[in-house]
């Protein structure tokens, strides 16, 4: 390996400690860990350290054709390092005001598409809710107005037959009519005493029910 080789691997080494210091504090932001449970941590710190050595054998593949060198691991040690005593508190600061800035922008298009798409198809349900209410109410005036007009041609065509009625009552002999009177007065008292043997049935089924 050639010295120019040796220092593209320091050099991209020592970047790599400090990719992995900015990678650590990136994924303890979002993985809130004292809320997660122990195997979900589990899982995710097993998947977070294989994409880094991923990563790392990736662009050390790139600089050195992959070859794993002692001072490879001490550069590392020296970015992370690096990382943390220079630029840890630059870099979390950036980090929250990019999130704070994708939060701001999310809630602008969300917002922005609720006014733009939601809120008008409220207002066009609610416009064809009210039009067919309104459609509703006049079909039922129409149809209240069509009952009238046929209670009123039906009332005017049957009123003849009940003159008629009327006139073929008086024409009845009065022992007819008597007849027929004290006929429907027994009726009358044969209805409600069934009415009320009807209601003592009732009365005693629900003593028995009761008890």
């Amino acid at each position: 390996m050639s010295l120019t080789t040796q220092f593209y691997t320091m050099i991209s080494m020592l970047g790599m400690g400090c990719w992995l210091g900015a990678a650590l504090d990136t994924y303890g932001r979002f993985l809130k860990r004292p809320k997660r449970a122990h195997w979900v941590v589990f899982l995710n710190d097993v998947l977070f350290w294989f994409i880094q050595g991923l990563i790392i054998f990736y662009i050390l593949l790139l600089v050195n054709q992959g070859e794993l060198r002692f001072y490879v691991f001490i550069a590392i040690l020296c970015g992370f390092a690096g990382y943390r005593s220079l630029l840890q508190t630059i870099y979390l600061r950036i980090l929250e005001v990019i999130i704070k800035t994708i939060i701001m922008i999310y809630q602008f298009i969300k917002r922005t598409c609720y006014v733009l798409l939601v809120k008008p198809i409220q207002a066009l349900l609610q416009l064809i809710i009210f039009v067919l209410l309104g459609l509703l109410r006049l079909l039922l005036s129409l149809a209240k107005i069509i009952l009238l007009i046929c209670k009123t041609i039906l009332k005017i065509a049957l009123t003849p037959f009940k003159w008629i009625g009327i006139l073929l009552w008086k024409l009845v002999p009065h022992k007819i009519k008597n007849f027929i009177g004290i006929n429907l007065k027994k009726f009358a008292g044969v209805s409600k005493k069934v009415e009320n043997m009807k209601l003592i049935l009732l009365k005693w089924w629900n003593k028995i029910w009761k008890s």
